[in-house]
């Protein structure tokens, strides 16, 4: 048998034409050779990554082009032989090893489409189990395991899903939240690509635990391969009994249907989202009421992103003392981490909470692709913080990253070397937010055309002083009279630069020297 994985990120560099070179190679040498389409291990520099199941573990050859199967076969790869692009046991790959993987460990091992391999790996114990218990019981497991929001909020999951379960309505939902739209982020379309059963799942954990009845995958328009991956899930889980009318003979009924956005940034918003999959135009709702007690066509809705309810069955399975014992503090559990940007070894890394930046960039990522040093670090999407080099010791917790005016969001860390221009990425950040903005708060809407312009200003040297103050009084607004993240966090970038990087706007610094002792 021959691994090869079938991936956005690894189409995206020809693992198609090297599992048809793999095929064809062993059909001229009269070789019968089962070629198994797998997801990847998100070790993307090394995509097209091939592996073959040995006695002592999958050994991997990467990255692979198709000109070089032939060698491949020479070399005796359907046996483990060794070759220039011979990794090894893949298990043993130093980023793959210092790894915690809950959500990925069937990422690169098993089929997606094959809900045995699913099963054998695992899958569906964690709805077996909820399903044996009280749906109050289920609710419980959650809250106590910390398992808190991994789209930007990180709100508790456990108190969302009891406020809903609480709620008194004739019919409830479940909405998943995959627009993942956020610079240098994949972890929901690999999970949706690499393993979708356990993203419907946890979906349908969800389900049982509140009450509701259907449910709703808002995925974005981008992502092709995941809406096929979840529809042809989907339908088979309806066949074996675990969707549908009496799940497992039992008094849970339970389906969902895959909606695809427009592309709109700000449908990533809960409650623009909620609008969007109504059929109206992607805009934010006032709050309250909240989406838990009058969502999805005015009902009971339990909105969660991909990786919070991939997360769900392993706690399930194995018990809200287990998925809490990783972690720190009030940040439990393991959160995947997307490495973009400007280093050597760019993937995904899932690690419980508390590993530093530093950790991240230099022992996973390998230090900058260019060879220069780290100058900044933005942590959380286009609208998360950017970090100097003098913080890349800092933990990547919610609390800690809370009090450098920083967020964890999906995980998502950009690297930036020493040439980059930071009052640039400022500038893009209001032009970001005016370009996304649904213009239905004035904050938002005007303020990032307004904040854009004066950045500009400053950097050319136009009264950068009072533009400055009149650019903090801004930032002041739209923090806090915008009626969401995306106008209320897009100062966070701005202010983050004009912190620690002042001199690219042609600004005295405002931090005090450090103390001498």
């Amino acid at each position: 048998m021959v691994c090869v994985p079938r991936d956005s990120t690894a189409l995206s560099v020809g693992a198609d034409a090297v599992a048809a070179a793999i095929a064809a190679e062993a059909v001229r040498r009269g070789l019968p050779v089962e070629i198994k389409r797998t997801s990847s291990r998100g070790l993307f520099w090394l995509e097209p990554l091939v592996e073959v199941p040995t006695a002592a573990g999958a050994v991997g050859y990467g990255p692979v082009e198709p000109e070089e199967v032939p060698g491949l076969f020479e070399a005796g790869f359907l046996q483990g032989g060794r070759h220039s692009r011979s990794l090894g046991p893949v298990a043993q790959i130093p980023f793959l090893a210092r790894q915690e993987r809950l959500i990925f460990g069937r990422a690169g091992v098993t089929d997606p489409q094959s809900l045995a391999e699913y099963q054998a790996h695992g899958g569906l114990a964690g709805l077996r189990r909820a399903l044996s218990m009280a749906p109050a019981a289920v609710v419980d497991e959650v809250h106590a395991s910390g398992l808190r929001g991994r789209g930007g909020a990180a709100f508790p999951t456990g108190i969302k899903w009891r406020t809903v379960a609480g709620a008194q309505a004739p019919c409830k939902y479940v909405a998943v939240n995959a627009d993942e739209g956020d610079s240098g982020t994949y972890s929901d379309r690999m999970v949706m690509e690499g393993d979708p059963f356990l993203l419907l799942e946890g979906m349908a954990i969800a389900a049982y635990a509140t009450g509701a009845s259907h449910g709703y995958i808002y995925v974005r328009s981008e992502y092709p391969h995941a809406v096929a991956a979840l529809e042809a899930a989907l339908a088979t889980l309806r066949a074996a009994g675990w969707y549908g009318a009496r799940v497992q003979g039992s008094d849970f009924s339970f389906d969902a249907e895959v909606r695809v956005g427009a592309g709109a940034y700000i449908c990533g918003e809960e409650t623009a989202m909620i609008e969007s999959i109504e059929g109206k135009r992607g805009m934010i709702r006032y709050k309250p009421p909240l989406p838990a007690l009058k969502g999805l066509f005015g009902m009971p809705t339990v909105v969660n992103n991909v990786v919070s309810l991939a997360s769900v069955p392993a706690i399930l399975d194995r018990g809200a003392q287990f998925y809490a014992d990783y972690g720190m503090g009030r940040s439990r559990g393991t959160l995947p981490i997307q490495l973009a940007g400007n280093v050597k070894r760019a993937g995904l890394v899932e690690k419980a909470f508390g590993v530093t930046l530093r950790e991240l960039i230099e022992d996973f990522g390998g230090g900058t692709r260019s060879g220069r040093p780290v100058r900044a670090v933005q942590v959380g999407g286009p609208l998360g913080a950017y970090f100097d080099a003098s913080l890349l010791d800092l933990p990547l917790d919610y609390e800690a990253l809370a009090q450098h005016k920083g967020m964890a969001g999906h995980g998502g860390i950009v690297v930036f070397d020493d040439t980059v221009d930071m009052a640039e990425q400022a500038r893009y950040a209001m032009a970001f937010c005016a370009i996304e903005s649904c213009g239905k708060c004035t904050p938002c809407r005007v303020g990032s055309t307004r904040g854009r312009e004066l950045i500009e200003r400053i950097v050319r040297g136009e009264r950068p002083r009072e533009n400055h103050a009149q650019l903090l009084k801004l930032c002041d607004v739209m923090e806090n009279a915008s009626l969401c993240a995306l106008g209320g966090m897009a100062p966070w970038p701005v202010l983050s630069a004009l912190k620690y990087f002042p001199e690219d706007f042609g600004l005295p610094s405002e931090r005090q020297p450090a103390h001498v002792v």
